[in-house]
């Protein structure tokens, strides 16, 4: 019997899940399953816990931003896997789990005796998700790995930046946040597989696939002519204009992705006769002569604001916005009115502010309230959902085989 915890919203409550992960790319897999209502338990190493509450900068009151940013929804419970209790409790856990996810190197959970033959072994009907540098097979499959390591393997920094310029990687960690989605998506199809047959299994994702995956357009030109593509700053390498152009007051994206659009930018610019130029009539035209028409929409871009841009680009229906700083963004009254910034109380930093859930339900909406958890902040409610009396629970924090937040 699955021990009872409070019914959570969103159209995955009743989920447990345990995360066993830190940094980045095992913590947004939990993140985007607690927003949507699972019942996450952040079980973190002793001492010290995930690796991003040591990112001191930028902190809120001592307390760092990134690891809150990363693990609000969830419960704490502190435990040491690497004593023999420990890892006693974390199989007594997974009786009673649906879901547990890693972002250990490769083997890493095997050393512990807690790999997934092991845990399956425990409760047939888990789903375990592996979130690794370069995934569980292929001669790779041992090596541990970062984002910016998986960016240089998949190709993403020879096509990131300016011509003629230094590889750069994407000002973003791409490749540890959509390792992360991944696995919330290779989850939830493994769940809908459990709900049809009761039957558990692997989901085995890692940063170099998740790097590999965002190549699809340069994948798809490589395929098709052996040549390599190169960096192309803003521009798409695909299709023009497609990129950022410079405006009075500061950086304007228009989209003339397809012929119409193209069309209509021409007249918004007061240049009809491009359309008819032999150097633009086509979007192969365009592409061969992409640094003249680029110059050729500056100059005009150049002599009003973003804002007049924006209005005359709306007005003809052509797709375009201004390349915004992370404070615009974040405080534009569109992604206000998306709920994604959300307000938190947190024990120790006080008042903070999060990216909400990027997914929308009609039916069963989000709730994303709960800030990060203090490291061991739920060790003894949660062992306490487990069985263990009270005075069980106190001698193993004094053994230091679990802790327990202030």
């Amino acid at each position: 019997m699955k021990p009872a915890t409070t019914p959570r919203s969103g159209p995955l409550g009743g989920l447990r899940v345990l995360e066993i992960a830190q940094i980045m790319s095992g913590p947004t897999c939990g993140l985007l399953l607690a927003d949507m209502g699972a019942d996450v338990v952040k079980l973190e190493k002793l001492e010290g816990g995930d690796d991003a509450r040591g990112y001191r900068d930028p902190q809120v009151n001592g307390v760092s931003a990134p690891f809150m940013m990363m693990n609000r929804n969830k419960r704490g419970l502190a435990l040491d896997l690497k004593h023999a209790e420990g890892r006693a409790l974390l199989l007594r856990m997974v009786k009673h789990a649906d879901v547990l996810v890693e972002n250990f190197r490769g083997g890493t959970m095997d050393k512990l005796g807690l790999g997934y033959e092991t845990l399956k072994a425990e409760n047939p009907g888990l789903i375990y998700c592996a979130i690794s540098g370069y995934g569980r097979t292929g001669p790779y499959a041992d090596k541990g790995g970062f984002d910016l390591i998986a960016q240089g393997f998949a190709g993403l920094m020879s096509i990131t930046g300016e011509p003629g310029r230094p590889p750069a990687k994407s000002g973003s960690a791409v490749s540890d946040m959509n390792a992360g989605i991944l696995g919330a998506l290779g989850i939830l199809a493994a769940y809908i597989h459990k709900l049809k047959t009761g039957e558990g299994q692997l989901v085995d994702t890692s940063l170099a696939d998740a790097a590999l995956q965002q190549t699809y357009w340069h994948a798809a030109v490589w395929f098709a002519t052996q040549q390599t593509p190169q960096p192309t700053g803003s521009a798409h390498i695909l299709t023009a204009p497609y990129q950022a152009f410079e405006a009075s007051d500061g950086w304007i994206n228009i989209g003339g992705a397809n012929q119409a659009n193209w069309e209509r930018i021409c007249t918004v610019l007061g240049h009809p006769e491009w359309r008819e130029d032999p150097r633009f009539a086509t979007n192969r035209d365009r592409m061969a002569h992409r640094e003249t028409l680029v110059d050729l929409m500056n100059d005009v871009v150049r002599q009003r604001t973003r804002a007049t841009w924006q209005a005359a680009f709306d007005a003809a229906g052509v797709p375009a916005g201004p390349v915004h700083t992370i404070g615009e963004a974040l405080s534009h009254p569109q992604t206000l009115a998306r709920h994604m910034v959300l307000e938190l109380e947190h024990p120790e930093a006080g008042t903070t502010h999060a990216i909400g859930c990027p997914i929308q339900f009609s039916a069963t909406p989000t709730d994303s309230r709960a800030p990060a958890p203090l490291l061991g902040q739920h060790t003894r409610e949660l062992l306490a959902e487990y069985g263990l009396a009270d005075d069980e629970i106190s001698a193993l924090i004094e053994r230091g085989v679990v802790a327990q937040a202030d």
